[in-house]
């Protein structure tokens, strides 16, 4: 049965049990918690994180390396978040890696290697490597050799880190689990206490959506 037909039988057969009362849907609360429950699931690599574990409010970032949006996110509102809420013990913030091409997957591969498992390291690694998208578009392994090197990556080590199968792997498997169950399809994409935010917002924006879950 082709996919749309499977579909359209499923809606058909929701419908009827709902109108037979057998049945009730999720409520909106439910439906938040199950997705932050999704959020919060171990994913294949290590989650970047940074701020207290016990912060009342968990960002999830959702981002590619070569998308301007994020780098404009990098470069005037994470900063702003970091010495606000961040360091302060409010956030914890996740980053995870989205990306929308090879040349993305590549800096994304270059920034966990650099970490080493470290998350400063690999918040450092990101932030340099968004600086410099425009040179990471045009000259991407001059570019990816230059900011490994500034971590103690010799040409050869950052060569290694791009022909690393299991990373890449593990990289692909979480990018899938992020577009098949938590519905990310675009850059940025930030999950608040699990709330799905697609695209950019400025700092005051953040600052509105915080606000009311810093009061509980």
């Amino acid at each position: 049965m082709p996919s749309f037909a499977r579909a359209f039988l499923v809606a058909l057969i929701v419908a009827a049990l709902e109108a037979f009362g057998t049945i009730s849907l999720p409520s909106p609360a439910l439906a938040d918690s199950a997705l932050a429950a999704l959020v919060a699931k171990p994913v294949s690599l290590p989650d970047m994180a940074l701020g207290s574990a016990n912060a009342p409010v968990t960002i999830v970032e959702y981002s590619s390396l070569t998308c301007p949006h994020c780098a404009d996110f990098s470069a005037n509102v994470f900063p702003m978040l970091q010495s606000k809420y961040i360091d302060t013990g409010k956030i914890r913030f996740i980053s995870r890696e989205f990306p929308l091409e090879i040349k993305a997957a590549g800096a994304s591969m270059l920034a966990r290697c650099a970490g080493n498992g470290d998350a400063q390291k690999y918040f450092d690694a990101t932030a340099m490597l968004f600086k410099q998208q425009q040179a990471l578009i045009e000259h991407t392994t001059d570019t990816l050799k230059a900011i490994g090197g500034k971590f103690g990556m010799s040409a050869d080590a950052v060569e290694a880190c791009e022909k690393d199968n299991a990373l890449l792997d593990k990289l692909k498997a979480d990018q899938d689990f992020a577009y098949d169950q938590l519905k990310v399809d675009a850059t940025p994409t930030f999950f608040i206490n699990g709330e799905r935010v697609k695209g950019s917002m400025s700092f005051e924006e953040f600052e509105k959506k915080l606000a009311p879950l810093l009061k509980r």
